[in-house]
């Protein structure tokens, strides 16, 4: 293979960038990365245009019980049941106050080290050649939550203005269902009712984008040239 041709390098590298890229493929790809700066270079202009699609993640606030379990370990209830007589020898008091420390300890780690972060999903759809006049890339990006869907093309779509762009998702054997209508120009903000389940529990197989009407398709299904398609792998 020519891997210094620019098709062949950007198609690779969306993969590789992805995580879409697996297996065999993906470890021949890394061993012949360090040679070929086309490769590089491509991996670097992909890994530039999707890593801002993902940081549109809320910011998480620890729930209240965190803090409350904190503040229990620190300072016990005043409370607390009389000690009995056994309570007074010192060696329970040194095995306690050793349990207490690691507790607190403890609990301090798991507050400092948050789980980590799901990886988001990132779809590409690639043009079809359909349409002549629609090229590019069109990326729909899911964070790993599920709550951030984001999609927009690489680059900027033309499009006559009696038309509009609508984002279709299906099951390997089911009929399109639409996510909505993406803009040609930028990024839109996905409706995440539209996939009922979520990425996993829809059982959804591929992408695609099409051409419509404005207002989108009048059938729910698609009715103009699919001008974008991408298979989804989890």
């Amino acid at each position: 293979m020519d891997y210094g041709r620019p098709s062949l390098a950007d198609a690779l590298a969306a993969e590789y960038v992805a995580g879409t890229l697996r297996g065999r493929a993906r470890a021949r790809f890394e061993a012949l990365l360090p040679g070929h700066p086309a490769l590089q270079r491509a991996v670097r202009e992909w890994q530039e245009r999707l890593i801002p699609l993902t940081t549109g993640m809320p910011a998480e606030v620890p729930p209240a019980r965190v803090w409350q379990g904190i503040e229990q370990a620190l300072w016990p209830a005043a409370t607390a049941p009389a000690p009995s007589r056994w309570w007074q020898k010192l060696g329970v008091w040194r095995a306690l106050s050793g349990t207490a420390l690691a507790a607190v300890v403890g609990l301090g780690v798991m507050v400092a080290t948050p789980p980590p972060a799901l990886a988001p999903v990132v779809v590409v759809l690639q043009a079809t050649g359909k349409d002549p006049a629609v090229g590019g890339n069109v990326v729909a990006s899911f964070s790993g939550d599920g709550r951030v869907a984001v999609a927009r093309p690489l680059t900027k779509v033309a499009l006559s203005e009696d038309r509009v762009m609508q984002l279709w998702w299906a099951t390997e054997t089911g009929k399109p269902q639409s996510l909505g209508l993406i803009r040609a120009d930028g990024a839109t903000v996905l409706d995440r009712s539209r996939l009922p389940g979520g990425l996993k529990g829809s059982g959804i197989d591929h992408m695609a984008v099409s051409v419509e009407p404005p207002g989108g398709s009048p059938t729910g299904q698609p009715t103009g040239p699919v001008v974008f398609y991408g298979k989804l792998e989890l």
